[in-house]
């Protein structure tokens, strides 16, 4: 059908070229089509071991031919022989498009492209050191996972858990469940120092948000000690922090103030300039939009609860993040391989970003869960041709909970509650950032100066002010949203205890346990004990002592030992706020528009991922608490292959 169009549209711009009848360009096609149908496995053969770009010229003169073949074979076409020619040649670049992206669209095309790119591996030094691959599967939890395996999704890691290859176990993040307190417990060993994803901090005088270059920087500098999981010829690519890596690429902390990356441009230059990347990147965005869209739609038809609207922004940033910048890990992964770096730490943010979206367990999410399986597959056929043999490590940093928000629930968000309990505004940002952040990593990478470097400054900027007004900014009480997990900070104070909090604003602690949509509030009292309160009951996080009704209750066995070790963090703020949770459903209520959230307690945002080969895996404590534990253990695996046998500097890797 395309071809019999693209013809019908040549005879219409070469005043040469006619046919007897239309039913001529329809037959022409056909005995083209047949033809092409004949040639195109030789094509995919071929292009298992040639280069793209010659498989795509030899392909369009082989097309060509066959269409001219065919208008002599089919007889009623009047046209002069070069007219022919230019006519064949444009049907054959239809159906050549056409045949590529059904073959190169496939993540098999995307692996054999990066396999045969450029030439052979070198040697490497130490080819008997095996390298380690550590994948991070942002957001998943451990029972999605653990039912997708059961239901016979994700064949991959199912293939390697039935074949006794692989252990799966769950860990428990610590609070806050996020992102940057667990890549920083994972990567540089310690989780002190970032309360949530974004906070007011008390030395700076304002706000850092995590995923923000300039402020990731601020928080790498103040953890590192040079010697963090992949000091040791290792990569960091598309995280928050580096893990103290020699090369970092797509990673927040390293992009500062001096944007782009030679390397990351050099790869995504030849990603799009390939014509596997190119197409498959462009078919994969489009892909992404309509499909977020109908997917969206549909949750509307059906009425599907807990749901959020999910704007034209979201489809964008989906695209962005869940097609093209997926594709690049993975290009850059294969380099990395191919190279022979012992450490490469990724982050893939499919599952994370859409479950915010739609849910835990909705078909989208479910569907991303499976690409990722893929993705697992593809690492380990890249891997097959590296000059060391490769281990892959699967961990995911945090869970999910889901539920409506909180303002879609009680129509009045945490800032306007706040305000109505202490009478005066509020600096409120609870704005859902994390996208823009991931969109903003990939432009600030690529990009230094021009067009690119105005986009990502503006990214910079609306991911440091979203969800406040200008006239926010000096307000003396800053009230944050972090998934679940609220934050109240008194801008330019020392920290208030609740004896404090109480004499300047006597209705707020009261109001607040009192409302329906809080589960507990948590600060230190004037001694520095710190407690948790509920409605009908305090707790003593330190001592576990009861006063009425443990208002921890149904937040799980360990949540006054995650909790305590929250609150007493310096950088903790003057009061954390924590969401219901929905003894039936499980549900929470996210302080920000989110349907899935994570943050602070309720659900399974702290019950995460950690698939690894049983021989790396099995020396590991039965219960591993806090991303700064799971460190240890991954240190430990690097250890067993054979790494970290010389001692980092005592200075910081720059």
């Amino acid at each position: 059908m395309i071809s019999t169009i693209a013809l019908v549209i040549t005879a219409a711009l070469l005043p040469n070229l006619s046919a007897d009848t239309p039913w001529d360009w329809a037959a022409v096609a056909a005995v083209a089509g047949v033809l092409g149908f004949v040639v195109r496995p030789v094509l995919v053969e071929v292009s298992a071991r040639l280069n793209w770009v010659v498989v795509l010229l030899v392909a369009v003169v082989g097309q060509a031919l066959i269409m001219y073949l065919a208008m002599q074979l089919v007889g009623g076409i009047h046209a002069s022989l070069w007219t022919a020619l230019v006519a064949s040649w444009v049907a054959a670049a239809v159906s050549t498009v056409i045949a590529f992206v059904t073959t190169a669209g496939t993540e098999d095309g995307l692996v054999v492209s990066l396999s045969h790119r450029g030439r052979r591996p070198e040697p490497v030094a130490d080819p008997d050191v095996d390298g380690v691959v550590f994948v991070q599967l942002d957001g998943v939890p451990f029972p999605v996972l653990r039912w997708a395996v059961q239901s016979g999704g994700v064949p991959t890691i199912r293939r390697w858990l039935t074949s006794g290859d692989y252990l799966l176990r769950e860990w428990t993040p610590q609070i806050p469940c996020t992102t940057p307190a667990s890549q920083l417990g994972l990567l540089h060993g310690t989780v002190d120092g970032v309360p949530a994803f974004r906070w007011y901090d008390r030395e700076l005088g304002r706000v850092l948000v995590a995923n923000r270059p300039a402020d990731a920087r601020v928080i790498e500098d103040r953890a590192s000690t040079g010697s963090g999981l992949l000091y040791d010829d290792g990569v960091s690519i598309g995280n928050l922090f580096s893990g103290d890596a020699p090369r970092s690429m797509l990673t927040m902390s390293r992009l500062g103030s001096n944007r782009g990356s030679v390397q990351v441009r050099r790869a995504f230059a030849w990603f799009l300039t390939s014509p596997n990347g190119l197409t498959r990147s462009l078919s994969r965005t489009i892909a992404e939009v309509v499909k977020e869209r109908w997917q969206a739609r549909r949750q509307e038809h059906r009425d599907l609860q807990p749901r959020m609207r999910r704007t034209w922004e979201f489809a964008g940033l989906r695209a962005v993040t869940n097609g093209l910048l997926g594709d690049l890990n993975t290009a850059l992964v294969a380099e990395e391989m191919r190279r022979g770096t012992r450490s490469i730490y990724v982050n893939y943010v499919d599952y994370d970003e859409i479950a915010h979206h739609a849910g835990m367990f909705r078909p989208e999410s479910l569907q991303a869960l499976d690409g990722l399986d893929r993705v697992l597959a593809s690492l380990v056929k890249l891997a097959a041709s590296a000059p060391r043999r490769y281990r892959i490590v699967a961990l995911s940093d945090h869970g999910q909970s889901q539920g409506s928000s909180f303002q879609d629930r009680y129509g009045v968000d945490l800032g306007s509650l706040c305000e109505s309990l202490i009478t005066q505004r509020v600096q409120t940002m609870d704005a859902a950032v994390e996208g823009l952040g991931r969109a903003g990593s990939l432009v600030g990478d690529v990009g230094e100066g021009g067009l690119t470097g105005t986009v990502a400054h503006q990214l910079d900027r609306g991911i440091e002010h979203a969800g406040q007004t200008p006239a926010d900014d000096q307000q003396p009480v800053v009230v944050l949203g972090s998934g679940n997990l609220g934050l109240m900070y008194v801008r330019d104070s020392a920290r208030l205890s609740l004896a404090d909090l109480e004499r300047r604003w006597p209705a707020l602690v009261a109001g607040l346990v009192a409302h329906p949509g809080i589960g507990f509030v948590a600060a230190l009292d004037d001694a520095g004990v710190p407690w948790a309160i509920g409605a009908r009951g305090r707790i003593d996080l330190a001592s576990g002592s009861v006063e009425g009704e443990d208002p921890l209750a149904g937040f799980g066995h360990h949540a006054a030992r995650l909790l305590c070790r929250a609150v007493l963090m310096p950088e903790s703020p003057d009061l954390y706020v924590n969401s219901l949770v929905d003894e039936v459903t499980a549900d929470v209520a996210a302080f920000e528009d989110l349907v899935g959230a994570h943050g602070g307690l309720g659900g399974w945002q702290d019950r995460a991922v950690l698939l690894a080969p049983a021989d790396l895996l099995e020396a590991a404590p039965a219960r591993i608490e806090g991303a700064d534990r799971l460190h240890e253990v991954l240190v430990g695996m690097l250890e067993t292959v054979g790494h970290r046998r010389t001692p980092a500097t005592a200075e910081k890797v720059v």
